[in-house]
């Protein structure tokens, strides 16, 4: 018997074991979330398969997404980056990507966490939604317009509302899984 899945992700093996073992599970790591991040960043406009057939290209010329190395690179990094054809070689991207990382450690700073900062707009717990078919799922809420807000007030770019959401239903903040996919209900118990 072969497992329902959500229907974004049938057909494509990658797209699949993508489905089945990390989207929509809760991340509470700094680094894991500081990843998805930047992946979404570079999703925009994108269609997510595009960007997680580069993820590996992305991990290798990002230096493991390590957020404290971003934050220090220098035009001569860029500029490597940007003649790199493993990943998007937008210049605007790869620059926000710097950016970002270091409004990333401003929040760290401030907060003690990343996680606890973006977590705080769920009240450090995953949204349940009763989605029935994908394609019903919204784009933004409220609550992706109120971070995404917030995120672009302390210095991050490509976060619009449509982003941020998109990245809190690959965290699990929010789980966005078809009701009758077999992740639903696995999804719901980790919180």
């Amino acid at each position: 018997m072969t497992k329902h899945r959500c229907g974004w992700c049938v057909g494509d093996p990658l797209y699949e074991a993508y489905h089945d073992q990390e989207w929509g599970v809760p991340v509470y790591d700094d680094q894991t979330i500081f990843e998805f991040l930047i992946l979404e960043t570079f999703q925009a406009g994108l269609s997510w398969i595009t960007i997680l057939r580069k993820r590996e290209n992305f991990r290798e010329a990002l230096d493991a997404f390590d957020y404290k190395k971003i934050a220090a690179y220098s035009d001569v990094k860029l500029e490597e980056l940007l003649q790199n054809p493993g990943i998007i070689r937008n210049k605007l991207k790869v620059k926000a990507t710097v950016s970002n990382a270091q409004a990333f450690i401003k929040i760290q700073e401030e907060f003690g966490s990343f996680s606890k900062y973006i977590w705080s707009f769920v009240n450090h717990k995953p949204v349940q939604n009763s989605v029935k078919n994908y394609k019903e799922a919204p784009a933004t809420t409220a609550i992706s317009d109120a971070l995404s807000k917030d995120l672009k007030k302390r210095g991050f770019k490509f976060t619009g509302s449509t982003v941020v959401y998109a990245h809190m239903q690959a965290t699990g903040m929010v789980n966005d899984h078809e009701v009758n996919c077999f992740r639903y209900a696995e999804v719901s118990k980790l919180q």
